[in-house]
C-alpha cells in the first residue's frame, strides 16, 4: 500500500481498537503499550504485509506514525508476537462488528435488508505467495509442493462491499457445512434479506436455514450430478427456474477477494495453525478498516459515537483529503 494511506489507516484502526479493547489487560500489566495500540499495529502489519521485525523497523523510522498511534517508544517484535498469541478470536469479531457499525452508520427501521454473498478462497500459509512459488519452481499448472492451505470463508455485503463475518481453517475441506455458522454471525450485524452463494454451498439444509430461520431469500445453484439424481424442495426449484439476474450480484464478492489479495495480502503467515487463522481474521478486519479509511478521507468524524457527519461544502472535502489528520482530535497516549 502507498505510504500516504498509513496515517489515516492508523487513525481508524486505533479508534476501532479502543472501542473493543480496554487499555490494559490487567492492573498489573506494564503500562508501556496499550492493548488498542498493539491491535492497531497488528492491523497495520496486515495492511502493509509487514513481518513482525519489519513492523518494528518501520515504526522506528516513521515518527508521524508513532505520534498517530500515541507511541512513546517502539514495541519489540516479540511484544507484538506475544500479543497476537494472547489475542482472542472473539476480539477480532467484535472489531469487525464495530467497523460494520461505523460503515453502515445509524440505521432506520424502514431501511432495506442487506444483500449478502458467501464465498471462500485459499490463503498461502508460508511467507511467499503462490505466484512466487510457481515462478521459482516452474510448476506452471502442476500441483503445488504443499498439500494444505488456509481456507477463508466470508460473508460480505455486496452493495456496500465490506465483510460482515468470517471464519478460517485448514483446507481442503467442504464449504457446505459452514454456511449456517458464518451467516448466523453476519445476521447479528445486520438484517439479511438475500443470501447468494455458489454451488459449493448447495444443500437443502442451507436453503431451509436461510428461508425458515432467517426469513431471507436464498439463491444457490444446484450442483450438477448424475442424470439419475433426483433433487427436491428448494433445490429442485433452483434447477427448474434459476433467478440468474439476481444471482449476478454474487460476483461482487469475488472483487472483494481480488482487492484483498492485490492491495493487502494473499497469505496468512504463521508457524502454527492457530497463528495462521488469526492472521486470516486480521486480514478481514484490515480490509474493513481499509474501507473505513476511505470513508474517513471524505467524511469528517463526528464526536458522537454513531458514525460520521458528511461535509456539505466541496472546499471542506478538498481540505480533508489533502490534510485528513488535521481535522481529528489528538489521541490519548
Amino acid at each position: 500500500m502507498a505510504e500516504v494511506g498509513l496515517l489515516p489507516f492508523a487513525h481508524v484502526a486505533l479508534q476501532v481498537s479502543r472501542a473493543v479493547l480496554p487499555r490494559y489487560r490487567t492492573r498489573f500489566s506494564k503500562h508501556q503499550f496499550t492493548q488498542p495500540q498493539l491491535l492497531a499495529i497488528l492491523c497495520l502489519m496486515r495492511y502493509e504485509d509487514w513481518t513482525f521485525r519489519e513492523a518494528e523497523v518501520r515504526l522506528g523510522e516513521h515518527r508521524e506514525l508513532r505520534q498517530r498511534l500515541g507511541l512513546v517508544s517502539v514495541p519489540d517484535f516479540t511484544t507484538l508476537y506475544r500479543f497476537l498469541e494472547r489475542l482472542d478470536d472473539q476480539i477480532i469479531d467484535r472489531a469487525v462488528g464495530e467497523t460494520v457499525r461505523r460503515l453502515r452508520g445509524t440505521r432506520r427501521k424502514g431501511r432495506r435488508r442487506a444483500r449478502v454473498a458467501v464465498d471462500a478462497t485459499g490463503l498461502a500459509q508460508g511467507a511467499v505467495s503462490t505466484f512466487f512459488v510457481r515462478r521459482m519452481h516452474h510448476h506452471g499448472q502442476k500441483p503445488l509442493p504443499w498439500r494444505h492451505w488456509l481456507k477463508w470463508v466470508i460473508v460480505a455485503d455486496v452493495d456496500q462491499q465490506f465483510l460482515l463475518s468470517q471464519m478460517a481453517r485448514r483446507g481442503p475441506w467442504n464449504d457446505c457445512g459452514n454456511l449456517p455458522a458464518v451467516v448466523a454471525a453476519a445476521s447479528e450485524q445486520t438484517r439479511i434479506g438475500l443470501v447468494l452463494a455458489d454451488a459449493e454451498f448447495d444443500s437443502e439444509r442451507n436453503h431451509t436455514y436461510i428461508r425458515r430461520d432467517l426469513g431471507a431469500l436464498s439463491v444457490i445453484p444446484a450442483k450438477r450430478g448424475k442424470k439419475n439424481w433426483r433433487i427436491h424442495g428448494v433445490r429442485a426449484e433452483m434447477r427448474r427456474a434459476f433467478p440468474r439476474k439476481i444471482y449476478r450480484r454474487r460476483a461482487l464478492v469475488e472483487s472483494i477477494f481480488s482487492s484483498v489479495k492485490r492491495k493487502l495480502s494473499a497469505r496468512a503467515p504463521g508457524r502454527s495453525l492457530r497463528m495462521q487463522t488469526r492472521q486470516a481474521l486480521l486480514l478481514g478486519l484490515s480490509f474493513n478498516l481499509y474501507r473505513l479509511k476511505h470513508r474517513y478521507l471524505f467524511f469528517r468524524m463526528s464526536t458522537e459515537p454513531d458514525g460520521f457527519r458528511p461535509l456539505r461544502r466541496r472546499a471542506n472535502i478538498i481540505f480533508v483529503v489533502s490534510t485528513p489528520l488535521d481535522t481529528c482530535n489528538p489521541h490519548e497516549s
